[in-house]
């Protein structure tokens, strides 16, 4: 058996395409004949919809067509339906609900001309009263979104059962800003569906397979009638999970018209239609004075946006589940309300409901101590939570010293210290984090893999890359078990027409997950690779092994082996290809963890926050490929961080986007962060054989806190206790500026009054095992 390949540095196999051009992303496509999108959009965030008049559109030159809801009566097929009374048009009916809303669309020869058409559709608005914020849509007399619902409340509970803090001898609270964030894929949403026998549809989609499943259901096509290819796709990070408003008009458009259509977002749209987080939380802890905790308080407002979405789902189901976190708590209770709001509808962003409820309970917990006294220990797994997760495996404290060794924590202490003593201007602030999440939920994997009569192999998955390195990853799976090099492997993704089924990537699924199904493919494979080749040899299969030169034959004797085209072209004679094909599913989802160590320095006379240093220490069980993981390491750090320090989705009172563009939404450069340092404890999972957990969303769970918990701590000594994020310039210097003034305002202040009327949470299950992601 050759050495194996896991566990080491390997280089991406997609990568030259991608550095070279040749990768093709779906606006690079060449679709004949092709019409061009362009939507006419709500300038308001609230009005009812009078007369809509296309005939000066519909006259303009290579105008194709011009629809609205009258033509296209669609229903958006909502990723996970939290409330079936609020589901949102493709084209708005009735009134428009924020701004940027589609409100007519124009099919066009060109895109100059189907966007000169749009800039033509006359629209009556009557305008309505706008609420943009979620707490201020609970309140009273808050203009309401929905009539049917009575309220702006589109989902939430509270928890009944006896006060968990009643027993607490010190209380820590909280209120906590989870701001709303642009997305920012490098590549914004792009469709291109062409009709024909299939109807084809070229996506920019995390999950293909799910995006044809709901398109076929709102569309009525039957089996085999639509094929979905998802080529690559430059960047998802959970936005590009479902099936858009947009895509559902491409869809009917093309099928009207009976031609190929094409609508490839701009960046104006993405950063107006894309957004996530977006929650309120006001955390309450209790400790004895020993700092042994003795209970958790959670009330939760998620701003939903327009629409019931998955952010509801979110609050809801997931910052519940992880809310425990890493800590030995024995009461808890968790009550949250998802508010309608007139502002663009939020979905899922990296870490998707993880990164809100680790952010939610590390601002209450911040000395490296008090955690220690209160972690779960690693012989409490399987732990289920009060939550209901059912915790895989763990060891937080080994993360946290590792953690605390490598930044140099004492030494960091002192040296704030010091500082402090001199009166230096430069503050200095250490922040840390601890979190745990949740991964490789719902349903299972599809993996397949065929040896051909050159040698060379071919994999097939159902998960969908979208710049995670899948194809290296895989490959490496197989290359490990049967010795084929990696550049003889073929990676297959993507494309309905050709991978049969899959559940495609969210969640941080993949390796674990497909990775596990291309193994039990790979070992199948193996499995009759050994039976043809004992035939063939006259040995006993048991003797049968693959030799380090990747050759097949009985061990101890290299000149008795059979190379593997050899053996693909014995196992055609015998009429079937060396092949196989496996579904695999696993009997719960993993739970990755992780500490970060952020320092910061703050410009005590601008407020200016500059992060010297970031330091992760993230486990995601076995590593298969340590450069694989410290790239996803590095993408999640710089998110959480950017989430942290610089960005934030901004409104004004009229429900206008101020922060349309990059020139005003602060997306940092990579000239703007540290060099991170990144470390991994490796605890493997016991419920898939590659003990695999993910990776591709922890990164941004623990970075966020952590740099937030630094820029406070910095502050610390001038009486400061919370800073919202994004920590600016401006907002640190305000805050300074009310230290030295003595005039820190309260970090608490009372929920919402609507808490109280929310129904109490029923007894049915709301864990992510029950979820399908």
């Amino acid at each position: 058996m050759p050495g194996s390949v896991l566990g080491n540095t390997v280089r991406r196999v997609e990568d030259p395409g991608l550095l070279v051009g040749r990768s093709q992303f779906v606006d690079d496509l060449p679709i004949d004949g092709a019409l061009h999108l362009a939507f006419t959009r709500s300038p308001y965030a609230h009005a009812r919809l009078g007369a809509i008049d296309t005939s000066d559109a519909e006259a303009m030159p290579g105008v194709a067509g011009v629809f609205t809801h009258a033509d296209i009566d669609v229903v958006v097929p909502a990723l996970m339906v939290v409330n079936p009374q609020v589901r949102r048009p493709a084209l708005a009916t009735g009134k428009v609900r924020f701004v940027g809303e589609p409100v007519a669309v124009v099919a066009a020869e060109t895109q100059r001309q189907a966007v000169d058409a749009a800039a033509a559709v006359m629209v009556d608005y009557d305008p309505l009263p706008v609420v943009v914020d979620p707490e201020a849509a609970l309140a009273p007399g808050a203009p309401i979104q929905f009539d049917e619902l009575g309220s702006n409340v589109i989902a939430g509970f509270r928890e009944d059962g006896s006060d968990p803090l009643a027993d607490a001898e010190v209380v820590v609270r909280g209120r906590f800003d989870n701001q709303r964030i642009a997305v920012v894929p490098m590549e914004p949403n792009v469709i291109a569906a062409v009709p024909g026998d299939p109807f084809t549809v070229y996506v920019a989609t995390q999950m293909p397979h799910g995006w044809a499943r709901v398109a076929s259901e709102v569309f009525g096509f039957g089996q085999g009638d639509l094929r979905v290819v998802a080529p690559f796709v430059g960047g998802g990070f959970g936005a590009k999970a479902g099936v858009a408003a947009e895509h559902a008009v491409v869809i009917a458009v093309a099928r009207m018209l009976g031609r190929p259509v094409k609508w490839a977002e701009t960046r104006s749209e993405n950063m107006v239609a894309m957004h996530g987080r977006a929650q309120v939380q006001y955390p309450e802890l209790g400790l004895r004075r020993d700092g042994t905790i003795t209970g958790l308080r959670c009330r939760v407002v998620a701003d939903t946006g327009a629409y019931a979405g998955i952010n509801a789902m979110l609050a809801t189901v997931m910052t519940r589940m992880m809310a425990q976190g890493v800590y030995r708590i024995p009461k808890l209770t968790y009550d949250v309300a998802a508010a309608a709001t007139n502002t663009t509808p939020v979905g899922a962003f990296r870490g998707a409901g993880r990164p809100e409820a680790a952010a939610m309970l590390d601002r209450v917990i911040d000395p490296v101590e008090l955690r220690r006294r209160n972690f779960l220990g690693p012989d409490q797994f399987p732990y289920k939570t009060l939550t209901g997760a059912t915790y895989d495996c763990g060891d937080y404290q080994a993360a946290l010293d590792e953690a605390v060794r490598l930044a140099g924590y004492d030494d960091l202490r002192k040296e704030q210290a010091q500082r402090r003593r001199d009166g230096d201007p430069r503050l200095l602030g250490i922040g840390v984090a601890v979190y745990v999440e949740v991964t490789g939920a719902g349903s299972g994997e599809f993996g397949a893999l065929e040896v051909h009569d050159d040698g060379t192999a071919t994999i097939r998955v159902g998960t969908s890359s979208h710049g995670q390195g899948h194809a290296t990853a895989f490959s490496m799976i197989v290359s490990d078990r049967l010795g084929i090099p990696l550049d003889a492997i073929r990676f297959v993704q993507s494309d309905t027409a050709v991978v049969p089924r899959g559940s495609g990537t969210g969640g941080s699924r993949s390796l674990q997950m497909g990775g596990s199904a291309v193994l039990a493919a790979t070992e199948s494979v193996l499995t009759r690779a050994r039976t043809l080749a004992a035939s063939l040899l006259e040995a006993d299969p048991a003797d049968i092994v693959v030799g380090d030169d990747g050759r097949v034959g009985v061990a101890g004797v290299p000149s008795s082996a059979l190379s593997w085209g050899e053996l693909a072209r014995a196992a055609i004679d015998e009429g079937e290809p060396l092949s196989a094909e496996e579904d695999i599913t696993q009997a719960g989802p993993t739970f990755p963890f992780g500490a970060h160590i952020a320092v910061v320095e703050i410009d005590s006379e601008t407020g200016k926050v500059s992060l010297l240093r970031h330091v992760a220490v993230d486990d995601c069980g076995r590593v298969l490929n340590p450069l694989l993981v410290t790239g996803q390491q590095h993408g999640g750090m710089a998110s959480g961080a950017a989430q942290a320090l610089y960005e934030g989705y901004v409104y004004d009172d009229a429900g206008n986007p101020l922060t349309t563009t990059l020139a005003e939404y602060a997306m940092p450069a990579a000239s703007e962060l540290p060099s991170f340092e990144t470390a991994n404890t490796e605890t493997p999972s016991p419920l898939n054989p590659l003990g695999a957990k993910g990776i591709g969303e922890s990164g941004s769970i623990g970075s966020t806190p952590a740099v937030q918990n630094a820029v406070v701590d910095a502050l610390s000594h001038l009486g400061v206790r919370h800073v919202d994020m994004p920590c600016t310039p401006e907002r640190v210097w305000r805050v300074l500026d009310a230290a030295r003034a003595g005039t820190l305002p309260p970090v608490w202040r009372e929920p919402p009054a609507a808490f109280a009327d929310l129904p109490v949470r029923p007894g049915a299950a709301t864990t992510v095992e029950d979820v399908d992601l």
